[in-house]
């Protein structure tokens, strides 16, 4: 079965423990990315990244972007939203169905 996880800055991520998500707190960029490394190769389906923390190892993130699993969706974190998410959805919409239908057309 798969499982669903969550990592990042430690006060953005302790409260999705309580919905069942596995929390993998990180405090820099090359122990996120070692962490990441260890969820895709794992069991994991899905692993969301607080913002903050996907900015130090967006090559490893592209990385796993071509691959079925795991899925990695960028979330905000308490130090504020930077758009990293909303792009990278949009992105992926775009790719999925060769069209920008979140935007129209109009990014940021």
């Amino acid at each position: 079965m798969y499982k669903i996880a969550i990592m990042g800055e430690s006060d953005s991520i302790y409260g999705f423990a309580t919905l069942g998500l596995d929390t993998f707190p990180v405090d820099d960029p090359e122990n996120a990315q070692r962490t990441l490394r260890n969820l895709a190769e794992g069991d994991y389906a899905v692993v969301y990244i607080t913002e903050h923390c996907a900015q130090g190892i967006q090559n490893e993130i592209e990385r796993y972007s071509e691959q079925k699993l795991p899925a990695i969706i960028l979330l905000p974190g308490v130090s504020g939203n930077t758009g990293d998410g909303v792009r990278n959805v949009s992105k992926s919409v775009e790719q999925a169905v060769g069209s920008d239908i979140i935007f129209g057309g109009d990014k940021e």
